[in-house]
């Protein structure tokens, strides 16, 4: 449990703070210029990323501690989505609703992997 809230308490802020700036209803340029190398680089931090956070915490169980679990294999694939596709990522840039869900989900799951880490649980009685 504890390994669980050290790594939740590094990816959920991250998770949110990446995710929340990247949105377009904060940031509306930001992928207005992107470049291929640059997709790359970020599919290759993305891949690195995930693959740390699997290597160290591959825990399937019933629990939030999962979800830990399944942010690393996400990030995983769309670390290799961005290495070999970049040029369909930088298509996928667009603004859609599809993207804008899936944004607000992460930053629910990080939000939810903060508070789990930062706030001690109550003892039943």
């Amino acid at each position: 449990m504890e390994k669980s809230k050290s790594i939740a308490g590094i990816v959920g802020p991250t998770l949110t703070v990446m995710v929340f700036s990247e949105m377009r209803l904060w940031n509306p340029t930001l992928y207005d210029t992107q470049i291929v190398p640059l997709i790359y680089l970020n599919g290759v931090l993305l891949f690195v990323a995930g693959l740390s956070i699997v290597k160290s915490h591959n825990i399937w169980r019933y629990g939030w501690q999962t979800l830990i679990t399944v942010v690393g294999y996400s990030a995983i694939v769309l670390g290799l989505f961005r290495m070999f596709f970049p040029q369909i990522q930088k298509a996928g840039f667009k603004n859609n609703n599809y993207i804008s869900i899936v944004e607000i989900a992460f930053i629910l799951i990080g939000i939810f992997l903060m508070f789990k880490a930062y706030f001690p649980q109550r003892n039943s009685l």
